[in-house]
């Protein structure tokens, strides 16, 4: 039986929450042992956003006209359907997961009564974050072959509280959820085609390496000669990531590094000079539990790797054809206590930044130098499964002018594992 379900919903389980179990729901078919879990979750926001600058913030991720709006739909985790099957077959464990994530938002215009259509709300769309294959043994470790979350930062957004909640934007936001503390802290991982592998648990200490589809520049920047991200069969990523989990007396913990290398080709202009042609990122990050306390701090650090999203203004044109990588780095640090009651208080901060090459400012100098966030909520188990939430987010952007913008949000919701 696959007890260690392979998505972010588990991973959120896993690391934050007491109140979910490990596998969802187990059905014997024969030869497989079949599992159905996942989670629904639905919140409300309200942002009132402010914005001091002169000029647009690239890449900035708060700010607004001043007025406070409300919105409804996902937090930083979709609503998640996960069909996973596993069997024992020729000396190999193998498995697979298909995923579905349909979304609560109804995140386009309300189509106008007297057209020809039915002149109601769309739903918030539906995706596939995946589709994978697993075979190996625990003797030697396992192989994936598929769609999964990708490996550089992937234990920064299982690590992050906002899992369970909203974040650095509001709820519903494009694409079903909103950032969580992505862009504030970490680079999204992503949902990426891979092939991995990984090593069996070695006494606390296991590993992952791989190659995923890249994201790479296309040439076609937009705001301030931005490089921005595009998908392209041309080149692979290189990813990796080894932890170690230890376990003394009332003291629990995990610490981990990992990496992404890929090689950077415009695919547009087949006249550019790529001055860094290899865009490449590290971080480091460390869990302890003890004495009620959860307590988590991380960072990372990178050239041409962008903020937010990978390969996301990593690059710009600084003269001619001459695209030169930005550097960036980040990190945050995150405190959950658990009371009694096994309600849970968290706090936590984060920043992203970003960095400018040698000779842009006096051009570029609207794109975002930084993204923070300060976070605070209350998770309260109701049950063993479903836990309400309230949450309130304060988001600031900056650019290299000096302009900054700001945004204040509230959050109510809950979230139900099965």
């Amino acid at each position: 039986m696959n007890k260690n379900i392979k998505l972010a919903v588990a991973g959120a389980v896993l690391a934050l929450s007491a109140t979910a179990a490990n596998a969802g729901i187990i059905i014997p078919a024969g030869d497989w042992t079949l599992d159905v879990s996942g989670n629904v979750n639905m919140f409300t926001s309200w942002t009132k956003a402010t914005s001091n600058s002169n000029h647009t913030i690239y890449g900035g991720l708060a700010g607004g006209n001043g007025q406070t709006q409300n919105t409804m739909g996902n937090g930083l985790l979709p609503n998640f359907l996960s069909f996973s099957g596993s069997t024992r077959q020729n000396d190999l464990d193998v498995a697979f997961t298909i995923s579905l994530q349909p979304g609560t938002a109804q995140n386009h215009a309300l189509n106008q009564v007297g057209s020809n259509d039915s002149g109601t709300q769309p739903n918030g769309g539906l995706n596939n974050r995946q589709s994978f294959i697993t075979f190996g043994d625990k003797s030697w470790g396992s192989v994936k072959l598929g769609k999964d979350l990708g490996i550089f930062a992937s234990d920064a957004i299982l690590s992050d509280m906002t899992l369970l909640g909203v974040g650095g934007s509001s709820a519903g936001g494009a694409g079903n959820t909103s950032l969580g503390r992505i862009g504030f802290g970490y680079l999204y991982a992503d949902w990426k085609p891979q092939i991995s592998y990984t090593t069996p648990n070695m006494s606390g200490f296991q590993a992952t390496a791989g190659i995923t589809k890249a994201f790479i520049s296309d040439g076609n920047g937009s705001g301030a000669d931005n490089y921005n991200a595009h998908n392209s069969n041309a080149n692979v990523a290189y990813e990796g990531k080894a932890s170690y989990s230890f376990a003394a007396n009332d003291v629990t913990g995990k610490v981990w590094v990992s990496g992404i290398a890929q090689h950077v080709a415009n695919m547009s202009y087949s006249n550019a000079y790529m001055a860094d042609p290899m865009a490449y990122a590290g971080d480091i990050g460390a869990n302890v539990k003890v004495a009620g306390f959860d307590l988590t701090g991380y960072y990372y650090s990178g050239s041409g790797v962008g903020t937010t999203g990978q390969m996301l203004q990593g690059y710009s044109r600084e003269s001619g054809s001459k695209w030169a990588a930005r550097d960036s780095d980040g990190g945050y640090v995150q405190a959950i206590y658990t009371l009694p009651t096994k309600t849970r208080l968290g706090v936590s901060w984060g920043i992203s930044n970003l960095d400018l090459t040698g000779n842009e400012l006096s051009n570029n100098g609207a794109v975002v130098k930084s993204n923070e966030l300060w976070t605070a909520m209350i998770m309260h188990p109701l049950t063993k499964h479903l836990t309400l939430v309230a949450e309130y987010d304060n988001a600031q952007s900056e650019n290299h002018y000096g302009d900054k913008n700001e945004s204040n949000t509230g959050s109510l919701g809950a979230i139900l594992f099965f």
